[in-house]
């Protein structure tokens, strides 16, 4: 049985550790990366807006990845919107693409996301369903369909933007399309609303249930608020103001 500091480890390397705040600044971003980077060991990735991954890229080791969001938080239609965005964070040097999936027209999901998959080719691809939002298990494991099929790297529940964001019942239906379908390279991300330690071992549990060993790889936790938990499991540290977004 794992201990609350072994959880806090383990959500520590898989953490996603983000700033999608509007009023976000360079000085935003650099905090963020020095918390990326803490006493207790790196995050697996910081999570930015495009206008900022050059920048994170930057402050941060080769080891901590960048992320950015394409198509956020809204998740529109519009292609080339998507695209653009997805280029300025290949330009940036980022390594990962958290991409909004249209959820409110799924019609208009798989040539927008096969654009997307074109356009970062080579970088990790986690598509978020925003299952709050489609609320309709049918609906969810549809999403889910329409994103590995486009080639996702991960499926990622949620912005953090909306009312209903990470929820188990949600999670569940994610990693049984990752799992179901045979997809044993795909991973999984919860994201929105886990601040605490425990509310991460509920979804470490789950995945591990559904996909075995968890690692970066296969799990990331989108969050700002948890690494205030994480840290004081594992002997203290304080949270820079301003960073939370999640």
């Amino acid at each position: 049985m794992p201990t609350p500091q072994d959880t806090a480890r383990l959500a520590l390397a898989c953490l996603d550790l983000t700033s999608l705040n509007d009023d976000d600044t360079p000085a935003t971003i650099d905090a963020l990366c020095r918390r990326a980077t803490g006493p207790h060991g790196p995050t697996a990735a910081v999570c930015v807006w495009p206008r900022f991954a050059a920048h994170a890229r930057v402050q941060l080791p080769a080891h901590v990845a960048v992320a950015a969001v394409a198509n956020f938080p809204d998740g529109s239609s519009d292609v080339e919107r998507a695209v653009r965005d997805t280029g300025a964070i290949v330009q940036a040097g980022a390594q990962e693409v958290d991409v909004v999936l249209p959820y409110r027209d799924l019609a208009a999901a798989p040539a927008l996301l096969a654009a997307v998959r074109r356009a970062c080719d080579g970088l990790r691809l986690k598509v978020i369903l925003e299952t709050g939002e489609l609320q309709d298990a049918a609906r969810i494991r549809r999403a889910c369909a329409i994103a590995l099929d486009a080639g996702a790297d991960f499926l990622k529940t949620s912005t953090g933007k909306v009312k209903i964001n990470a929820t188990l019942e949600a999670a569940a239906l994610l990693l049984q399309a990752i799992r179901d379908g045979g997809h044993h390279a795909v991973g999984f991300k919860p994201a929105g609303g886990i601040r605490t330690v425990a509310d991460a071992a509920a979804f470490i549990a789950l995945t591990e249930a559904h996909l075995g060993a968890v690692t970066p790889q296969r799990f990331r936790i989108g969050a700002s608020g948890l690494l205030n938990d994480i840290e004081a499991a594992l002997g203290g540290g304080s949270a820079a103001p301003g960073t939370a977004s999640y």
